[in-house]
């Protein structure tokens, strides 16, 4: 029954020559496959190899340098310039022949009145920007704080078309001007020096968040440092006289317990040189973070405010929420819509004795609330009647 299993060597020589021939015939194929992929590769390689180095030609040829250091710095310089491209309102890293007088005219504009409060306002965008709305905000500076002197550090507004925009109120006497500022000057011996070399240079990422808004969160802080007074930003109604406020920034929340939870640099009133401004100065330029809204705004004056009630004493004051943040950003939209039916009317009489008596203004939130009409009847239509000057075309701004 084992025949059929016994060994053939016919058979086996057979089958030894096939196996031989066939195991020839894969070897020569791959070797064939092998070298046609290799061939493919190494042309490959090659124009690959001929690319890195057009590139680096490229790069290296007008800067003389291949280091990782720098190929970041040229990528961020070049970052900043497309940025100064896109946005126009960034022409503030640029002087004009006012600039260099900068410190002269804060200095002999303060000393020639006699300001009874020392405001100051930025505007980096276009003077043509400047709208109804921000005029309204100025007008209820002066209603109810008739003796200050405000600035608004502006480049664009720094000119005859930003003039003939507060014409209207240099003409009933208020003391009202836009300045051009010298940010070298104005941030020399201060930590914001450090973060705006890096900005200037290319060694600091300016990020995503427009740096129009950044350079506006740190001039308030060193303007204030160097000069003291009240920092406002152009959408904030002011609803009372701050002469009785020194040294304080507001919460813009607070926990079940009354604790803040979260502060904001929107109003800020400090006294020349305080020490709490340098903080923050400090914070902004050694965290900063240009890619997260606020963080180096309303989060970076929290952090630094959280550090220092626990370990330095330091005197300055938190103002509760209603103080200048009555009404949040989620809810703002209420403050601009007429009220609906006799029930809304109470809640808005309501709402407006409350604010009288409480509020020392109202922060807008304009990046919510641009896009929202001021309606006859609402609280914000009510508090520019009530706040302002010239009062024309409240409801069709």
């Amino acid at each position: 029954m084992f025949d059929s299993l016994r060994f053939n060597p016919f058979k086996f020589n057979i089958f030894s020559t096939i196996t031989f021939t066939l195991i020839i015939l894969v070897i020569i194929s791959a070797d064939s496959l092998l070298s046609n992929n290799l061939s493919i590769h190494s042309v490959d390689d090659e124009n690959r190899s001929n690319h890195h180095e057009l590139q680096t030609h490229k790069a290296s040829e007008p800067l003389k340098s291949t280091s990782s250091d720098d190929q970041v710095r040229i990528k961020v310089t070049e970052k900043i310039t497309e940025e100064k491209g896109r946005f126009p309102e960034l022409q503030l890293f640029k002087s004009t022949n006012l600039t260099p007088k900068f410190d002269s005219r804060i200095l002999e504009f303060f000393g020639r009145y006699q300001c009874k409060v020392q405001f100051f306002m930025t505007w980096i965008s276009p003077a043509e920007s400047f709208g109804r709305r921000e005029f309204f905000v100025i007008e209820s500076l002066f209603k109810t704080n008739p003796a200050g002197c405000l600035i608004i550090l502006s480049n664009t507004m720094d000119s005859g078309y930003g003039y003939r925009i507060l014409k209207p109120l240099i003409e009933r006497g208020y003391v009202v001007q836009a300045m051009a500022p010298n940010l070298y000057s104005l941030f020399n011996n201060t930590p914001s020096k450090i973060w705006f070399n890096d900005i200037k240079s290319g060694k600091t990422d300016p990020g995503e968040i427009p740096l129009a808004q950044n350079l506006s969160n740190l001039i308030r802080l060193a303007v204030l440092y160097k000069y003291g007074g009240v920092y406002l930003d152009t959408d904030f109604i002011v609803l009372k006289d701050f002469s009785g406020l020194r040294n304080s920034i507001g919460a813009q929340s607070i926990d079940v317990n009354g604790n803040w939870t979260r502060l904001n640099n929107a109003v800020l009133v400090f006294d020349k040189m305080h020490p709490l401004l340098y903080m923050f100065m400090e914070e902004f330029a050694f965290t900063f973070d240009g890619n997260r809204w606020g963080h180096n705004g309303p989060y970076m004056v929290s952090r630094v405010v959280e550090r220092v009630a626990k370990t330095q004493d330091i005197d300055f004051t938190v103002l509760p929420p209603m103080a200048f943040y009555p009404v949040d950003w989620i809810r703002v939209a209420r403050f601009f819509a007429r009220p609906n039916g006799q029930n809304g009317e109470i809640w808005v009489e309501a709402k407006l004795r409350h604010l009288k008596r409480e509020a020392y203004g109202v922060h807008l939130w304009n990046r919510q609330s641009r896009r929202f009409k001021i309606e006859h009847g609402s609280i914000i239509g009510r508090l520019i009647s009530d706040h302002c000057i010239i009062c024309r075309h409240t409801y069709s701004s």
